[in-house]
């Protein structure tokens, strides 16, 4: 097992590696850009390194310096975690030529599966269905062409893409010429290429993933499915395992056809296959994620497997220890992203320094988070700051204790959509679990709260805050491994505010 890994990555999923990593006795090493400094990952890690400026592209995304870091401090393996250069086949390809260990698959999977042209090619010969679509489409006459042959509405993809980027819906031929233009545009700035294909738009479909683990030896195994229909412009926001979708004949067949595809792409560490499932049972391949996915708590509470471990595992060359018949789902995941953004105005990201956090706890509750009482949310990076996981014996039970944990879950400063969230719960077909990717957008509309009591009951409780945070000593609260050097990083001590709650996000007081 390696004795030292840096983790090329921020934020929450940076801080979950390396609390593996510190699990299994390996170092940290934490790379941060100069608006990160103070970032609970930089203070978690055993070293850390300022890679550049804020934008990604001087830091995270410098496949060189970080390259440069991995060497200059003697680490044998690079988590890439999921975002930057978790899919980038060229930082693969870098850390195999230095002599490091990248935790994850190949480059040449990587490139294979990262071209999601190639990738239906790949799945149609394993026997796999995709969607009905057209590979490649070299300019307006020829999507016309395609889009009259499918009918509309057709969906313009990135043959490159993914994240939901480079995706526009096109409903009718006047909408075409400036799909593909934007599309095509978006997907050159997003991922350097902007070649583009085109599918059929299937509505109402679901959006259901397999996990799958490879040790590269011909072992796979499927680690279940999660369901990832609720989304808003093709991004995910709640997650969870099992799907209400499968019974027990359409899940071993999207297993049996997940594990075909892992297996013809030769892929050795974590995976995910994504599909669409139509009101008819018809399952269509869609993509492979080669990395580590957002959601993957889901699937660790419901299997009870550490996924970071057994990549590492992988990484340093060893073989899976269980088979697909030792795998046993035991009730019911649940997953809500929380992002530093407003609800009520169209979601615009909610910039600034967070004051005050709160995050919940108690039973079958687990938050991967990176937010602390003095950090910024910048503009550089995703708004999403925190993962709230919850675990049921049933998917009832994961539900309501996902409504307690949003509700005791408090960040002062900065807008987030956890009301967002708390009325995507409370609505009658998610609980009924009558899901579908078109649901939030066609079917769902965010009720403002009004204020009344609610505000004057949130500014005594704000003023009980402030009182709290007076008698505070500086630099309370803040965590870490309490490393030396770490202490530099703790934050000044702030200014006493009073707070009042707009909706159900909490904004500074104007009287």
């Amino acid at each position: 097992m390696f004795k030292k890994l840096l983790v090329a990555n921020r934020g929450e999923i940076a801080l979950r590696v390396m609390r593996t990593c510190r699990e299994m006795g390996i170092g940290t090493v934490a790379v941060f850009s100069d608006v990160d400094r103070l970032s609970r990952h930089v203070r978690y890690a055993d070293e850390a390194y300022l890679l550049g400026a804020g934008a990604p592209r001087e830091s995270y995304l410098s496949i060189e310096r970080i390259i440069e870091v991995a060497k200059k401090c003697g680490t044998e393996a690079i988590h890439p975690g999921y975002g930057f250069l978790a899919e980038n086949a060229a930082f693969a390809d870098a850390c195999e030529q230095n002599g490091i260990v990248f935790v994850g698959p190949t480059a040449e999977t990587m490139r294979l599966m990262g071209d999601k042209v190639a990738a239906r090619r790949l799945a149609e010969g394993a026997g796999v269905p995709v969607v009905p679509g057209e590979d490649s489409v070299a300019g307006p006459e020829e999507a016309l062409a395609t889009a009259e042959r499918l009918g509309y509405p057709v969906l313009i993809k990135a043959a490159a893409g993914g994240g939901g980027k480079g995706i526009r819906l096109v409903r009718n031929l006047e909408d075409m010429e400036a799909a593909l233009r934007v599309a095509g545009s978006e997907a050159a700035n997003a991922f350097g290429d902007h070649s583009l294909y085109i599918e059929k738009l299937l509505e109402p479909v679901r959006h259901v993933e397999v996990q799958f683990i490879a040790d590269g030896r011909g072992n796979v195994v499927a680690l279940g499915e999660r369901e990832c229909s609720i989304q808003r412009r093709h991004q995910k926001l709640i997650e969870e395992s099992p799907s209400t979708a499968l019974d027990s004949s359409l899940r071993e067949r999207l297993y049996g056809d997940s594990v075909k595809i892992a297996r013809v792409a030769h892929y050795r560490n974590a995976g995910t296959v994504e599909f669409l499932l139509d009101d008819d049972g018809n399952v269509y391949f869609l993509e492979v994620n080669t990395r580590l996915q957002v959601e993957h708590p889901v699937t660790e509470l419901v299997t009870g497997i550490d996924l970071v471990a057994e990549q590492l595992r992988i990484a340093a060359g060893e073989g899976l220890s269980y088979r697909q018949d030792d795998i046993r789902l035991s009730g019911w995941a649940l997953e809500c992203r929380i992002a530093a953004e407003d609800p009520f105005n169209d979601f615009l990201p909610s910039l600034g320094r967070v004051d005050f956090v709160s995050e919940p706890s108690g039973p079958g509750i687990r938050v991967d988070s990176a937010l602390y009482a003095g950090c910024e949310v910048p503009y550089y990076y995703d708004p999403m700051v925190a993962k709230v996981v919850t675990w049921g014996r049933t998917r009832e039970e994961a539900i309501e204790r996902m409504r307690r944990a949003l509700r005791e879950f408090v960040v002062v400063g900065v807008e987030t959509n956890i009301p967002f969230h708390l009325q995507i719960l409370d609505d009658a077909r998610f609980q009924a679990g009558q899901l579908h990717t078109g649901l939030l957008e066609n079917e769902f509309s965010l009720a403002v709260p009004s204020a009344g009591e609610e505000e004057r009951v949130a500014m005594l409780a704000a003023a009980l805050l402030a009182h709290r945070r007076r008698n505070q000593p500086a630099g309370a609260g803040l965590s870490g491994n309490g490393g030396g050097w770490q202490t530099a990083g703790r934050e000044a001590e702030t200014r006493d505010r009073l707070w009042v709650r707009r909706g159900a996000g909490w904004r500074r007081s104007t009287g």
